[in-house]
């Protein structure tokens, strides 16, 4: 794999299943789709909508990060959620998440995720 960097930051959950959180490569780096987990674990289902959207937010921001690149260097950012009408309050916590900066976006309404999470987002951006 030269030239590709696998990376599962120490200060995450390890993937659940046969995958990376990030993977650097070519000047990229590609985020796997993060659910609102906690470090320790902790799926946070029960939680409200913002508490879950920070959290993926915060995990997307890790993996970047462990990858050596930032949340301004963003290029592309898809969301999962399975309540459209949760769309507005998403954008207003992605807005003090990322602040000026903004990438190309999509939001996806889905019927379902895993462990009846309410959001996921996968993300990529320019590596360094």
């Amino acid at each position: 794999m030269s030239g590709m960097r696998l990376v599962d930051p120490s200060t995450m959950r390890a993937p659940a299943g046969h995958y990376s959180h990030g993977v650097a490569a070519n000047g990229f780096v590609f985020v796997s789709g993060q659910l609102p987990v906690t470090p320790d674990g902790t799926k946070l289902a029960d939680e409200p909508f913002e508490v879950q959207a920070r959290q993926v937010l915060a995990n997307v921001k890790d993996v970047l990060e462990a990858c050596g690149s930032s949340v301004g260097r963003l290029v592309q950012v898809r969301v999962y959620v399975t309540d459209i009408d949760r769309w507005a309050l998403f954008n207003q916590v992605y807005e003090q998440w990322i602040g000026t900066h903004k990438p190309a976006r999509a939001v996806v309404p889905v019927p379902v995720l895993h462990y009846g999470l309410a959001i996921e987002v996968e993300a990529v951006a320019l590596a360094g």
